[in-house]
């Protein structure tokens, strides 16, 4: 009776949390392999909520590659379970953290350790993506597409879509199978090169952003001042001359300033169009 139980605790014995069953190196994953993933990360977001945010979009795009790795169904669920933790990156820059957890998954390491990985290597990617596409990429783009489409040309449009698109992709793809390659050996360059990074996008975005104030914010008075016979543009012969632009750039940090205090888009578009209409009629703009 004693040997019997014995056995069976012996063959009842788990698998410790945080290790899988299967400690072979899993199967190699082809660069068909790679591409299906990042096609399937452009869904990061569909089930996004504020409980997991992005776990569910996370999971989607690695599942057909953890399918492949891990063989042991018991190995499967517990990756999948993991990978419907809490998670939140950038959706442009997530095939690179992808990458990476795909090749800690095929060489077994400790669950934990994965999980953790991916938290770290998703956190600072979300500052990296914002400063260079929403602060860099998108106000380029944006400008060059605008410039054509005020020319009357259909071509803005198109060249702002492909321009973006050109790099938003190169990037996707690129970094989905750079990263793979490298494994973890990529997160010491990340944690090196993550402040110079943003910083560095951060100040071209800043001069593209001050350039598109100049060239697309138009805001001009029309008063003069007379002293006898003398006539003085006020825009012309004294604010120009101090600063081009000048009026355009304190009516962007006026508005800046009051998104900042919690104003909605659609009260300030009001205050804007207001503030044409009866500049225009008074005669001082």
């Amino acid at each position: 009776m004693g040997s019997n139980q014995n056995i069976d605790v012996t063959q009842t014995m788990d698998v410790p949390q945080d290790e899988y069953s299967d400690k072979s190196i899993g199967t190699e994953l082809t660069k068909s392999d790679i591409n299906r993933m990042a096609w399937r990360s452009l869904l990061l977001q569909a089930s996004f909520n504020f409980e997991r945010m992005q776990a569910a979009g996370w999971l989607y795009g690695l599942l057909p590659a953890l399918q492949k790795i891990h063989t042991n169904k018991d190995d499967l669920s517990k990756s999948m379970r993991g990978h419907m933790g809490f998670f939140n990156t950038h959706p442009f820059l997530v095939t690179f953290v992808m990458g990476i957890i795909l090749a800690m998954e095929r060489s077994k390491q400790n669950v934990n350790s994965i999980q953790s990985t991916k938290i770290a290597v998703g956190a600072p990617m979300g500052g990296i993506g914002d400063a260079m596409f929403w602060l860099t990429l998108l106000p380029i783009c944006g400008g060059i597409g605008a410039d054509l489409a005020l020319q009357g040309s259909i071509l803005g449009a198109v060249v702002f879509f492909c321009l973006f698109n050109v790099v938003h992709f190169g990037l996707r793809f690129g970094l989905a199978h750079y990263a793979y390659r490298m494994g973890v050996a990529a997160i010491p360059m990340i944690k090196a090169n993550t402040k110079k990074v943003g910083h560095a996008a951060s100040i071209v975005g800043m001069t593209v952003i001050g350039a598109l104030v100049a060239t697309y914010v138009r805001l001009a008075t029309t008063l003069e001042i007379t002293a006898g016979d003398a006539v003085v543009k006020l825009q012309g012969d004294v604010i120009d001359k101090l600063m081009p632009a000048f009026l355009p750039l304190v009516y962007t940090l006026a508005m800046y300033a009051l998104v900042k205090r919690g104003w909605s888009p659609i009260k300030l578009i009001l205050i804007t169009v207001t503030m044409a209409i009866v500049g225009r009629f008074a005669g001082f703009l």
